[in-house]
């Protein structure tokens, strides 16, 4: 399975960036590959709300807006698992995460159902708050609400602060391991012997009464 680690946090140092190196051991551990994508070293803009408010988006499901976006957004649809992780601003995910967020909503939401590149996808959102430790449940609320949206299944959302910090990242290495040890076992085929031909089949030896 194929998981891709969306980040967006400019301190490589801090506990953002520590809670997508835990996802991205989780999936090593699990014997997946992983990508790692931090937003904030992308050309990433907001959404421009083209022509009378929807351009590209809303009927070719591409945005013309063009910068990083494009690429980021092919890159999605390659994957088969997301890990989205932020910092906590004001009770919400970083600007660029919303950015990406609005964007793809515009491009995949207007599929219709089932019809979006995450439909299906198993997915985990972390919401990590630095400083006063606030705001985590408000984050995860709203990138579960976009989510939805696009179809993803939602495996997990997991809250962390500096005081869960510790146990946390655990909680975040063993659910990436859990989704892609499980992921691969679905695509597995199944091991159960397929059943017999009634042309083909030998008939059963009957057996005797048993001496007494």
């Amino acid at each position: 399975m194929k998981v891709l680690i969306v980040s967006s946090t400019p301190n490589a140092a801090g506990l953002t960036a520590a809670c997508a190196e835990a996802a991205r051991q989780g999936v090593v551990d699990g014997r997946s590959p992983a990508r790692v994508v931090n937003l904030n070293d992308l050309d990433l803009g907001r959404c421009a709300v083209c022509g009378d408010g929807w351009g590209t988006c809303r009927d070719e499901h591409v945005c013309q807006v063009q910068d990083g976006f494009q690429e980021l957004h092919e890159t999605i649809g390659r994957a088969e698992g997301y890990v989205f992780v932020t910092p906590v601003y004001f009770g919400l995910a970083s600007e660029p995460l919303k950015a990406l967020f609005d964007r793809l909503r515009r491009c995949e939401a207007t599929k219709g159902t089932g019809e979006s590149v995450l439909s299906g996808k198993p997915t985990v959102c972390v919401a990590a708050a630095g400083g006063s430790g606030a705001g985590t449940l408000s984050c995860l609320r709203d990138m579960e609400r976009v989510l939805a949206d696009l179809g993803a299944d939602l495996v997990d959302a997991i809250p962390v602060t500096q005081r869960t910090r510790e146990y946390q990242l655990e909680t975040i290495h063993d659910a990436l391991t859990s989704l892609v040890v499980s992921g691969r076992e679905a695509q597995a085929p199944s091991a159960r012997p397929e059943p017999e031909d009634a042309s083909t089949r030998r008939p059963r030896r009957r057996r005797g009464p048993r001496a007494g």
